[in-house]
């Protein structure tokens, strides 16, 4: 019996040693979370915004921060974004030092940060909708710089939170508007204090401080409440972007795609070039699905780091974390990717400063029915696809540019908004339509659909109801009295031309259910069914070099031939079928899970579990 327990511990020692010596041997396939991040840094970094509020109550004292670095270690957080203001609360130096010396010293890089909303005796807040600042009153201007002073000081990178911005209609503020219109007095008012709050005293204190700028994702409303694009990113070291699309069927955030995300950041990324950073989006509104679709777009988009909003809901939990932790490595490696082969696709024109009439935030829809939108702050004179919504028409010398682009046979897609803006005859002639568009939004319940009326949920908002001269139509909508022209094409010389009648939301929209910066409402563009879809998708992607048969909610991300992420954004399994021009793709392999699909009558058949997505590469 003796020899027998023996034996058993003799064996039991040996089996310790191997599996020890096999761990030792593989060190790499059982590195923690926090190990692996590191080495992907250059690739990926996820960081964490922690708020004045979790600072000052959570982070006081040695437990509170051991805690911090355990959830950072566990979801590969490398860096923390640590604020010293936030409603009211200014968060003491010494406090700060603390912190942020703790992350350094355990190899957390540090960023301060800022949130310029008021408080109960800081600042003066706005007569507005929004708990926003009064930027005009003297105190909020001098609250705001003896924080920036103090927190030179202590960190050499810092960012400014997305309330950068104003709705304020006090008496102080219009005496100081003149004769300026409510946007253009806001955009020169905050580029003003941008510097004179933020940049320069910051500078002062500490001459090699790097100072951020963050918007927000309402990219189509920018201007009106004081974000001025075309002066702020040279004003500002680097530039970020919110991502922040949560929930796409709730109303609490406002109905907001998660195409949204990849729009915005893209079009910012157009602007600000070399001094793009990373992506920002938080949990509000967010299920695990929600959560980390945020973070796919985010890295296709561009973006190399993704700071999350913030360290409350890391102690209170979500399964999104699970997901972010578990698919890090296949995100990381798509963002590597990313950075040598760009996302391709069709490009979108939006000035500036653009007005969106009924088109208010389109391209995040059209991204949603499969057509990869790309956003472009500057006429794109080398496309060979060209989509021109309302806010192209604040450019003076579109009709030139189009004509331009018409000689070298380009394809063109307008809409009836940016039509009736111009109201230019010759653009009307290009399109096929008479020159007698009245603007007049119009709720269509049905569509037509071999000659049969179907009921669309939420119905089909139509922007007007344009009389056709020698275009076709393709497709049509119907009220109980009329049938409406929604999709029309024309030919001129080389060049196709599309108009789409479209209404997504215009001012009237927002002001129906007090809405101020997202989507007041669902819409039925996304409920229309999946031949209508197509016919809109080929309309937009026939030069892509690729097919998709898909519903709506399906969103295709080109890259380079023959190589795709396209995602089911749908509650349910869903098929597509893909068609390459390339007819000798025998076979696409799915980087993300190794799974292999084979071309079968030149097509290739995909079923995408719900909520996912497939990274689709020939060559994987």
């Amino acid at each position: 019996m003796d020899m027998r327990k023996n034996n058993s511990k003799i064996i039991f020692l040996l089996l310790v040693i191997i599996v020890a010596s096999y761990s030792c041997n593989n060190s790499y396939k059982i590195d923690d979370q926090f190990t692996y991040a590191k080495t992907r840094i250059n690739d990926l970094q996820f960081s964490v915004y922690i708020t004045a509020h979790a600072v000052n109550d959570l982070l006081n004292n040695e437990i509170g921060r051991r805690e911090a670095l355990s959830i950072f270690r566990c979801n590969g957080i490398t860096k923390a974004y640590i604020e010293v203001y936030r409603s009211g609360l200014v968060i003491d130096e010494k406090l700060l030092r603390e912190v942020k010396n703790y992350f350094l010293t355990n190899d957390i890089e540090v960023v301060g940060g800022i949130a310029t909303v008021p408080g109960e005796h800081f600042g003066v807040k706005q007569e507005g909708k929004l708990g926003w600042f009064n930027w005009q009153n003297q105190k909020t201007q001098n609250d705001l710089k003896e924080v920036m002073k103090m927190s030179a000081e202590v960190f050499d990178e810092f960012i400014v939170d997305d309330f950068l911005c104003t709705a304020d209609t006090s008496e102080e503020s219009k005496i100081a508007k003149g004769d300026r219109s409510w946007s253009q007095y806001r955009r020169d008012l905050l580029t003003q204090l941008s510097e004179e709050i933020f940049i320069k005293p910051a500078k002062e204190v500490n001459p090699n401080i790097k100072m951020i700028i963050k918007y927000p994702q309402w990219y189509d409303r920018f201007h009106l409440f004081g974000y001025d694009l075309s002066r702020e990113p040279q004003l500002f070291d680097e530039v970020w972007v919110g991502t922040e699309t949560r929930g796409q069927y709730t109303q609490r955030y406002g109905f907001v795609q998660p195409y949204e995300g990849f729009i915005n950041y893209s079009w910012i990324k157009d602007i600000a070039k070399n001094k793009i950073g990373g992506a920002w989006f938080d949990h509000g509104d967010c299920d695990k699905d929600d959560f980390i679709e945020q973070a796919y777009q985010s890295v296709l988009a561009g973006a190399k780091e993704i700071v999350i909003f913030n360290y409350f809901d890391f102690l209170n939990g979500n399964q999104g974390h699970h997901l972010l932790r578990t698919q890090f490595q296949q995100l990381a490696d798509l963002a590597k990717f990313v950075k040598e082969n760009p996302v391709k696709g069709i490009t979108a024109y939006k000035p500036i400063n653009s007005e969106a009439g009924g088109d208010l935030y389109l391209m995040d829809f059209i991204g949603m029915l499969g057509v990869p939108i790309i956003p472009v702050h500057e006429y794109p004179t080398k496309s060979d696809i060209i989509f021109l919504p309302t806010q192209s028409a604040s450019d003076a010398n579109i009709t030139e540019k189009i004509n331009a682009s018409i000689e070298n046979g380009t394809k063109i897609i307008f809409t009836t908004g940016f039509l009736s803006q111009l109201n230019n005859n010759q653009l009307f002639e290009l399109a096929g339509l008479k020159n007698d568009l009245v603007i007049n939004p119009i709720k269509a319940d049905f569509i037509i659909e071999n000659n049969s009326k179907i009921k669309i949920e939420h119905g089909l908002d139509l922007e007007c109801n344009p009389n056709v001269k020698n275009g076709e139509v393709l497709l049509y909508a119907s009220t109980q009295k009329d049938n409406i022209p929604f999709l029309i094409k024309n030919t001129f010389n080389d060049s196709e031309i599309f108009t789409l009648n479209t209404h997504t939301f215009s001012q009237v929209d927002f002001d129906k259910v007090g809405e101020v910066l997202l989507c007041p409402k669902p819409l039925g563009l996304l409920e229309l069914p999946k031949s209508w879809v197509n016919k809109i998708r080929e309309s937009f992607n026939s030069n892509m070099g690729f097919n998709l048969d898909a519903p709506s909610r399906v969103v295709s991300q080109p890259f380079e031939k023959n190589n795709f992420v396209i995602h089911n954004y749908n509650n349910i399994e869903t098929k597509v079928q893909l068609t390459l021009n390339d007819k000798s793709v025998m076979q696409l392999i799915d980087n993300f899970s190794g799974e292999k699909y084979s071309n079968e009558n030149g097509k290739i058949t995909i079923l995408i579990k719900p909520r996912s997505r497939v990274w689709l590469d020939k060559n994987n």
